[in-house]
């Protein structure tokens, strides 16, 4: 099974009760793992945010924090 956040109800939700795709992130394995899924694409975003700066400046390619 999976999990999901539903950003417009601000629930986690199941492969069973999920709402639309446009609603959702995931899937998570977990969900408290889903419950975190705005913290978890924050982060993630920011990581890509300065990938994306370090590549532009001519900086070093290799991803941030790996």
């Amino acid at each position: 099974m999976h999990y999901w956040y539903n950003i417009a109800t601000g629930r986690v939700e199941t492969d069973d009760d999920r709402g639309p795709a446009e609603d959702v992130l995931g899937p998570y394995d977990t969900p408290e793992e889903a419950g975190r899924a705005l913290e978890i694409a924050r982060a993630k975003t920011e990581k890509w945010d300065a990938e994306d700066r370090a590549w532009e400046s001519g900086g070093d390619a290799e991803p941030v924090g790996e």
